[in-house]
């Protein structure tokens, strides 16, 4: 079985994250916790490399249409639909539109528990209610009331995988085997050694 860290996750910085010039900043979040970028690119993504991401998962549409009903419900709100398909063909209509709007920077970072460790750097999906602290947290103001009421995609700076299953999948989709670089950082040997060999000469 692999090292925990080795496990891969999967970051896009969405064209609002891009146009705010936050780049930098997302990518300083998840370096200073001792993340390693092994793979990067800057491209504007084609509708089809957006519709075919987010439905990666044969169930996305059905659990992201669920997810938002109930969202909706635990505000006291009324769902605009109560079948999740319909939600969901909304949601990914809009998406598309969104990052497909200017460049993106696709990137997989490496590291112990990747995943989880982004997820938590990124904060909540919805930026009104994501920790301070927290990418979207503090760099965002949106929440899905205004995306809603605007009929457009939240604006949340960046995507990050789901689960290692999920990066797994996501990772293949927007890279080739060789554009993902493996190579040693100096810190690994603080993060990772379990003696902490090599410091003292």
């Amino acid at each position: 079985m692999a090292h925990l860290k080795e496990e891969r996750t999967l970051v896009i910085i969405k064209p609002d994250g891009v146009q705010r010039s936050l780049i930098g900043e997302i990518i300083k979040r998840y370096e200073r916790i001792g993340l390693k970028l092994v793979a990067t690119k800057m491209l504007v993504p084609t509708a089809e490399q957006i519709e075919k991401h987010y439905t990666l998962d044969p169930n996305w549409r059905r659990v992201t249409g669920e997810k938002t009903i109930k969202g909706y419900q635990d505000k006291g709100l009324t769902p605009p639909s109560l079948d999740p398909l319909e939600i969901t063909a909304k949601i990914l209509a809009n998406g598309v539109k969104f990052m497909t709007a200017g460049p993106v920077i696709v990137m997989v970072w490496q590291g112990a528990h990747a995943v989880k460790i982004v997820r938590k750097i990124t904060g909540g999906t919805e930026p009104l209610t994501s920790d301070a602290g927290t990418i979207r947290g503090d760099f965002v103001l949106d929440s899905y009331q205004m995306a809603d009421g605007d009929d457009r995609f939240v604006r949340n700076l960046v995507h990050a995988s789901g689960s290692p299953e999920e990066a797994e999948m996501e990772i293949k989709h927007w890279f080739k085997d060789d554009e993902i670089i493996n190579y040693r950082l100096v810190q690994e040997q603080i993060l990772y050694d379990v003696n902490l060999d090599g410091i003292l000469e």
